[in-house]
């Protein structure tokens, strides 16, 4: 018997402590087939990006495995106030098509927007964002929120990055410049991890090196000026 690539877990919400099951992708199914250059897959059943937000069917409240699973008073308010009091009961548990992903991934935007989350999942989420409107070659949303998700994490740079260590994360900020045509910024990031001897991820040093390859041939595609540091 084939092993259905869904199976089933128990969530218990973060803001009316609801039990409610919510659907995963079984880890023998999540092997992509192809991955973009920032981190994008494609899968050839069940997409596990799909199923990434839990959505208590009760009271509406998204969240990831990463968010907060403790509200204060202050955050339940919040949240009452702009999503609990309008939400509309709907069940995201079962199997998901792109429109419910969005959906998900839109609300649970929302939330941690509302209650003040952790950058780096707002980040996540706006990426993710990114990567459904990618599957439908929908640029214009696409670039958007590339847009918005650069902006998250630089942020997320700016309070965490202090150590200057975290390379995936500068790759990331390097690679949606270069999507984005902010071609110098791009340049900047890259050669940071290039560059930094501290920095010992070598998988994103080598990625780096790479995308810094693709961003030239872009730039003088382009018929941009290349910067001292791109011109050897």
């Amino acid at each position: 018997m084939e092993l259905e690539p869904l199976y089933q877990i128990k969530i218990t919400c973060a803001y009316c402590e609801h039990e409610f099951s919510t659907s995963r992708v079984r880890p023998s199914f999540k092997r992509a087939v192809r991955t973009d250059s920032d981190f994008c897959g494609y899968y050839q059943k069940e997409n596990p990006d799909y199923y990434v937000v839990r959505v208590c069917p009760s009271c509406g409240f998204a969240s990831t495995e990463n968010s907060t699973d403790r509200l204060n008073d202050k955050q339940r308010a919040l949240f009452q106030e702009a999503i609990g009091s309008k939400y509309i009961k709907r069940d995201y548990g079962g199997q998901r098509d792109w429109a419910a992903a969005l959906e998900t991934y839109k609300l649970g935007l929302l939330c941690a927007q509302t209650i003040g989350e952790k950058e780096r999942i707002i980040a996540s989420l706006l990426h993710h964002i990114a990567w459904l409107y990618r599957y439908r070659n929908n640029e214009q949303q696409e670039k958007r929120f590339l847009q918005y998700s650069l902006e998250s994490y630089v942020r997320v740079y700016e309070v965490e990055g202090v150590g200057g260590s975290d390379a995936r994360l500068m790759y990331l900020i390097g690679e949606l410049n270069r999507r984005i045509g902010n071609y110098h910024d791009a340049v900047k990031w890259f050669s940071r991890v290039i560059n930094d001897k501290k920095i010992m991820d070598a998988a994103m040093i080598r990625a780096s090196r790479e995308q810094w390859a693709v961003l030239r041939e872009e730039m003088l595609g382009a018929g941009h000026e290349l910067p001292e540091e791109m011109q050897s």
